[in-house]
């Protein structure tokens, strides 16, 4: 089984729509949505969900009211103001400032703060028309979408195993922060879908110095390659520098949007030559980790 880790650096480059179109072709497989904060590849796959999880990523402080002796200790430690006196009901923990660090709890003289567990968000594991899909949703100013990530890709890859499966495609998340490292890490290859822009340059170049970090192989699609042709140079040259290699350009054409909108991959919409781009780069992808 080969994981192939689908990324960014930037947003609205096209990165779901070259992975439901990789699915489309790569069918039957295992895909798995990581951008938990803006999940949208469902959007296209049309999923019916079989089985619904509660995540748990963290933790909020409780005051024990019945126990609590009203001394003031937990607001004086608390570094985030999120611990408030009200002479009315007493002291009030604030759920949106709470970061839960638990230090409130640690220095408790009375034992009067609980540290529970809290529901982040929830995950899913669903049917498509191209093979299973492991997906998310990050609870709204939720936080460790990193280890929502790990989560559900490992959910993805005992999925994967259980099915002998030959491919797992991972959608992940814009942006080189923590749930892009949590999706890239450990990876057989990954493919950086990127645009002929000074902003795609730019975030292409951290992602590629991201990649190599974390020692995975990268290629590069070039997306829109047709609407500035000096930036599809540079960003060839640039991918030359980082020993990446370009699989392919995509012209621009509202095709993309169009299929969107029936929720299909373009590959089943039109074989335009969109999806003749997007055909070549797979081929040329499948080559290339049958070297790696």
């Amino acid at each position: 089984m080969k994981e192939i880790v689908i990324i960014s650096g930037k947003g609205g480059t096209g990165k779901t729509s070259v992975t439901a179109a990789f699915a489309a072709l790569a069918a039957p497989a295992i895909m798995v949505d990581c951008d938990v904060d803006a999940a949208d590849l469902h959007l296209v796959l049309s999923p019916t969900v079989e089985e619904t999880h509660a995540f748990f990523g963290g933790r909020q402080a409780r005051i024990i009211t019945e126990q609590c002796q009203a001394c003031g200790t937990c607001a004086d430690v608390c570094r985030f103001s999120a611990i408030r006196h009200d002479a009315a009901t007493g002291y009030q923990i604030d759920p949106l400032a709470c970061e839960g660090c638990g230090v409130c709890a640690h220095f408790c003289p009375h034992e009067a703060m609980a540290f529970e567990e809290t529901c982040n968000g929830q995950w899913f594991r669903s049917s498509t028309r191209f093979g299973p899909l492991v997906h998310a949703r990050l609870g709204i100013a939720a936080e460790n979408s990193g280890k929502l990530v790990a989560l559900i890709r490992r959910e993805a890859r005992a999925l994967a195993a259980a099915n002998q499966a030959n491919w797992l495609l991972v959608d992940g998340p814009p942006g080189i922060g923590c749930p892009v490292i949590s999706s890239l890490t450990g990876a057989d290859h990954v493919v950086i879908v990127t645009e002929p822009t000074i902003a795609g340059l730019h975030d292409l170049e951290r992602v590629l110095t991201l990649t190599a970090h974390f020692h995975v192989p990268a290629s590069i699609i070039i997306n829109k390659a047709d609407l500035y042709q000096h930036g599809a140079e540079e960003i060839a040259q640039t991918a030359c520098t980082h020993h990446a290699q370009v699989l392919g350009h995509i012209p621009y054409d509202p095709v993309f949007t169009q299929a969107q909108l029936v929720g299909l991959s373009v590959i089943e919409y039109a074989d335009g030559p969109v999806s003749q781009a997007i055909r070549a780069c797979w081929n040329q992808l499948r080559i290339s980790l049958t070297k790696e």
